[in-house]
């Protein structure tokens, strides 16, 4: 993570206001700058929530899980009322080569009963439910606006956004740059310097719609219950991997995929996608189904180490927009990541506001450290590397699948190979060096333990 940032530049100059609008002034309403704006409004601050959606959720594609242990602390009770697809009560890891698939499956009928474990949501639905509660804190909810430029003083402190809107100047004490992957905001202040495109993916998914009760016989659930699906070796060579998650009566299948990989490959990811769909591991449980949505968002999944400055002079930065995004391979999460970076610097900017020391605002920081949002980053900041290189990319699946394959054919009259021979037998078949399968192993365990 760099220490320092460099100048701010693109941001536009203006006296310092005598009497800001809003104390504070949030920008983006997904899960991090509505957790934020509602603990900033809870704390009797006067906050504006921009949006440049017609409402919280309208422009996000997402597809995923929604972590709740968060939300204990943000809204306590938040599973009687969360708009919740289902439940995951079932998570799987799947590795694919070719024609087969090696899972591990693991379910848990407790994580179906309060307080839960994860949930499927649409975010249109959970992101207008979250902001909604910062509306109910009194927050002032800004939709159809984009920020399109910081606020400073000579001296470089941010003081507000200008906007798209006629009259588009806002003035705050605080500005917290929620606006997403590539902050522009961010970039503005110069604390996000650099091309990120190596440390970006792009995701796709598509929505396809299934009767409900054909998903509860597919997948083996009932009711409410979910499964999480999580894939490698399903991206044609390219860094990233795959997923598929119930909604109730919807499925989101879809890739993650390294933006240079994808160039490289001249391929299109609706392509990719569409192979996946094909897998004789994938097919029957796509079979029939209909479209009904197809979306592509960035993603950041560089880690700790990529992430900018958090803080600057008058401004926070939080969310995809500090590359929050955890994607170490078995731990796939941003949600929780978004929210919890979103509700510290909400907690941080009340501080500084009630001191009248923006200094305070330094704070965020320590929040962040002390919990698990920078701890688990900081924790798991050489998987993203690991996941996203290519032996774990294009030569795991397939040892791993060699050696089941191998461990489960009957030869009789031969005898069964031993567990050793056939692990070196799949690894010299997939160009894998022991010594290089050990040091992953050893970086996996330091990184994961």
């Amino acid at each position: 993570m760099r220490d320092r940032a460099g100048p701010a530049s693109s941001a536009v100059t203006v006296a310092e206001p005598e009497r800001p609008q809003f104390d504070a002034i949030v920008v983006g309403a997904g899960p991090a700058g509505s957790a934020a704006a509602l603990e900033l409004a809870r704390a009797g601050n006067s906050v504006a929530l921009l949006e440049r959606g017609p409402f919280p959720g309208a422009k996000n594609v997402y597809g995923g899980v929604v972590y709740g242990r968060i939300l204990d602390e943000l809204i306590p009770g938040w599973y009687d009322e969360m708009p919740v697809q289902r439940w995951i009560t079932r998570r799987q890891t799947m590795l694919l080569d070719g024609e087969r698939s090696m899972t591990v499956d693991f379910r848990s009928q407790n994580w179906g009963r309060a307080p839960y474990n994860g949930a499927t949501t649409y975010r249109a639905e959970f992101d207008d439910w979250l902001a909604g509660h910062a509306q109910k804190a009194g927050a002032v909810l800004v939709p159809s606006t984009v920020a399109t430029r910081l606020l400073c003083t000579e001296r470089g402190r941010v003081v507000g956004v200008r906007t798209d809107r006629p009259d588009g100047d806002l003035t705050a004490k605080v500005v917290i740059a929620c606006d997403g992957v590539n902050s522009f905001l961010a970039k503005q202040a110069g604390l996000f310097p650099g091309d990120q495109a190596e440390h970006t993916t792009l995701g796709v998914k598509e929505t396809l719609a299934l009767p409900a009760r054909t998903i509860d016989e597919r997948f083996g659930v009932s009711g409410h219950e979910g499964v999480d699906i999580e894939m490698l070796g399903c991206t044609q060579g390219i860094p990233g991997g795959g997923f598929l998650y119930t909604n109730y009566d919807t499925l989101s299948v879809g890739l993650v995929l390294g933006l240079k990989g994808l160039a490289k490959a001249g391929k299109r990811p609706e392509e990719v996608l569409a192979e996946l769909k094909r897998h004789p591991s994938i097919q029957p449980l796509v079979r029939g189904a209909e479209l009904v949505e197809y979306s592509a968002h960035l993603i950041p999944e560089g880690g700790y180490d990529t992430m900018p400055q958090l803080v600057g002079d008058g401004l926070l930065v939080a969310g995809d927009a500090a590359a929050m995004c955890l994607a170490a391979g078995i731990w796939l999460e941003g949600v929780n990541f978004a929210m919890g970076s979103g509700m510290y610097a909400g907690r941080a900017a009340s501080k500084a506001l009630t001191s009248g020391d923006l200094g305070d605002l330094r704070a965020y920081r320590t929040l962040l450290e002390s919990s698990f949002v920078l701890a688990d980053h900081k924790k798991l900041r050489k998987a993203p590397e690991l996941v996203l290189s290519e032996r774990v990319q294009q030569r795991y699946p397939g040892l791993v699948c060699d050696l089941v394959e191998g461990m489960f054919t009957v030869e009789n009259p031969r005898p069964k190979p031993g567990v050793r021979k056939l692990l070196r037998a799949s690894a010299k078949r997939n160009g894998v060096k022991m010594r290089e399968l050990a040091r992953d192993a050893l970086t996996g365990l330091r990184s994961f333990g």
